[in-house]
């Protein structure tokens, strides 16, 4: 902003000014985006009775304020003076004016008049109408431009590809993606890009990262792309991981690289490598960043570091409401009062609350503040707001108002909303109430996925297993997408059905919808699956190619592996997991101890028995004690397995006595095994 005084102040004191000089002041407004400066300085060059040029238009069409009213005076002269039949300068501003403000059609009329288009002319008529969503018209023009003289630049490709954004542009993509490769475009970074976002939007999230890894030249936003990809597809791990890489190959992070890396250790909830990430933040002095300050906001609210949380969010210079709300999403959970008084001081500094604010602090209110945001909410004008309405909707069931949510929701509107119906349909899921769920759920117009998954939910919580089915082929019908949650509720009942045909059949639909290759809850759901239909081969092959494993995979192997007889090669996958810096849980305790119950393997399942506490602050329920006195009893330590069972800290049930008389039965100790 100093330059520009200076060039203002040399320009006032100039004794006699040209086109040339207004041309300079005008195009240093436009540079910094300031309109009603740059117009004053055209109005007085009009009025001197100097006549512009293409180059004066060029900088006052390319200002993003400028509005149309100003935009068509600006056409008006260009027409008067004849500059649109001089080059394509003017003309391409003019298409950028008209494709900001959605006016295509001028825009294609404009195109058709432009005698002299070079290929800055047909890039811009492109991603004018390729970003408006009008994917084949402007595949048509790309067409247009290659039976044309003039050669796609780097750009034409930019431009065609950012509108693909859906399945359905994935065959188009295709095409494109073919052409950037014979014309030989795929070394221009920003080409590449774009080919792997436009796999990413069009649902190949595994294509993109294949794209990626054969990319011949790298920058910045590359990177930027794929860590995008990686987090939209739920694979926080990996995405860490090539944002070390590329420290290690030398690139430097930006605010949004930065965001993508603590957005990971978010999800993973590791405060300690995210702290290491903030360092590096501070070093280069992004901490001030709205966008990286309230990432990392979430970062150490969701790792229960509140007061980390809160430091961040006062180094942000110039807060913006996305940071008071990802402060006010932190404090919600367990502290709700501190929670109301942030949106109160919100609103005290002049802070508009928007959807967010009010659906974070709703999480945790209780009845009375809960009340008191509703009127807010009425007052602000948010009621009709869908995703206010849901979360006002959530609250009240968590105060246990279901009904009362109900009535107000269905007397101040007149259809509830899909998202609405979600929020109460899964209420009624959870507290049992099969028929209410099936009976709001009828009533949407166009019920989404979330809707279908919960009553494939209720439909299997009520038994009626094969029902579900059904509802899967009315779901295909209705040409909605299944998610992984519907594959995961499908494969848990075929698990529960033992049926590997019907579980066979929805692995099948699971890899046609390339969720497996991606989403590694799918796959942990798909190892239970064939390991509890017998198939332990399939389990096996599953784990064997998965491309990210959490504990619950570990867990699912461990487990197939001792239900089939193989407890050697589970406690083997066990001590792997553990060298892997997996934390075994309760879980994967109960599978591994499953395992050595089944292989006799008493002095190792001991062993493991005695580790849970001790190295692993896993303290033994129920489970644990029933695997362990089968183990003992079975093999005929009844000795120590009536010594275990009177150390409990609670009372055995009837499956530990019964494994205990078993055992007791079988070598015929009964009288000696008494337990004090």
């Amino acid at each position: 902003m100093g330059e520009l005084l200076i060039a203002r102040n040399l320009f006032e004191n100039m004794p006699e000014r040209n086109v040339v000089s207004y041309n300079s002041i005008i195009a240093s407004y436009c540079r910094n985006d300031l309109g009603v400066e740059a117009w004053k300085f055209f109005s007085q060059m009009m009025a001197s009775g100097l006549k512009p040029t293409q180059f004066t238009f060029g900088s006052l069409l390319s200002l993003s304020s400028l509005d149309l009213h100003q935009g068509y005076q600006s056409y008006t002269l260009i027409l008067k003076l004849g500059l649109l039949y001089v080059d394509a300068f003017s003309g391409t501003a003019l298409l950028g004016l008209f494709q900001r403000h959605g006016r295509l059609d001028e825009a294609l009329k404009l195109f058709d008049d432009i005698p002299r288009r070079n290929i800055v002319t047909w890039n811009s008529l492109i991603s004018a109408f390729s970003q408006c969503g009008f994917v084949e018209d402007s595949m048509f023009l790309f067409r247009e431009l290659l039976r044309s003289e003039i050669r796609p630049s780097e750009s034409s490709f930019v431009g065609i590809l950012s509108g693909f954004g859906w399945e359905p542009d994935f065959e188009l993509g295709e095409q494109i993606h073919g052409l950037v490769i014979k014309s030989g475009n795929l070394f221009y970074p920003s080409v590449a890009n774009s080919v792997v976002n436009m796999y990413a939007k069009c649902s190949h999230p595994c294509l993109a990262e294949k794209m990626f890894e054969d990319v011949p030249s790298r920058d910045v936003i590359s990177w930027n792309v794929i860590i995008g990809v990686l987090l939209r597809s739920e694979k926080p791990k990996k995405a860490l991981e090539l944002f070390l890489t590329m420290l290690l190959e030398g690139y430097l992070p930006n605010q949004t690289t930065f965001v993508g890396a603590i957005i990971s250790c978010a999800s993973l909830q590791i405060p300690t490598y995210g702290k290491l990430i903030h360092g590096k933040v501070i070093k280069i002095n992004f901490n001030s960043d709205a966008f990286v300050g309230t990432t990392l906001i979430d970062l150490y609210a969701k790792c229960s570091t509140l007061e980390e949380a809160h430091l961040c969010f006062d180094e942000i210079y110039g807060k913006k409401l996305v940071s008071w709300n990802a402060l006010i999403s932190g404090y919600s959970s367990k502290y709700s009062r501190i929670s109301v008084y942030l949106v109160r001081e919100m609103l005290h500094l002049g802070y508009r609350p928007n959807e967010f604010s009010f659906s974070a602090v709703l999480k945790s209110s209780l009845v009375l503040e809960m009340l008191q945001f509703h009127s807010l909410i009425i007052r602000m004008g948010y009621f009709h707001n869908e995703y206010v309405l849901s979360s006002l909707i959530t609250s009240y069931g968590t105060n246990g108002l279901v009904s009362e949510a109900l009535r107000f929701a269905t007397e101040l509107t007149l259809h509830l909303p899909v998202v609405a119906s979600n929020v109460i349909a899964g209420i009624f899921n959870r507290t049992g109430q099969y028929q209410e769920t099936q009976k709001l759920l009828s009533c949407i117009e166009e019920p989404d996925n979330v809707s279908w998954n919960i009553l494939i939910s209720a439909c299997a919580r009520n038994g009626d297993y094969m029902d579900v089915f059904d509802l899967f082929k009315s779901m295909q019908m209705s040409k909605t997408l299944p998610d992984k949650y519907t594959f995961m509720s499908l494969l848990s009942i075929c698990s529960k059905l033992n049926s590997l045909a019907l579980g066979s059949a929805v692995h099948g639909f699971v890899i046609k919808n390339e969720v497996r290759c991606c989403d590694v809850f799918v796959c942990n759901v798909l190892i239970d699956m064939y390991s509890k239909c017998g198939s332990f081969g399939d389990a096996v092959k599953v784990f064997n190619e998965m491309k990210e494993r959490n504990l619950i995979s570990w867990t699912a192997l461990i487990s197939a592996l001792g239900l089939h007889g193989y407890a050697h090669e589970a406690l083997k996958r066990f001590r792997e997991m553990e060298l892997l810096g997996f934390k075994p849980d309760k879980v994967a305790f109960i599978a591994v101890l499953s395992a050595c119950r089944h292989g006799g393997l008493v002095e190792e399942g001991m062993e493991l028995f005695r580790c849970m506490k001790q190295m692993y602050s896993v303290e033994p329920e129920m489970d644990h004690y029933e695997c362990i006195v089968d183990l003992l009893s079975r093999y005929g330590h009844l000795q120590e397995a009536g010594l275990l069972i009177s150390s409990m800290p609670f009372q055995p049930n009837v499956i530990i006595w019964r494994s205990f008389l078993a055992g007791c039965n079988r070598f015929s100790n009964t009288k000696e095994q008494v337990v004090g």
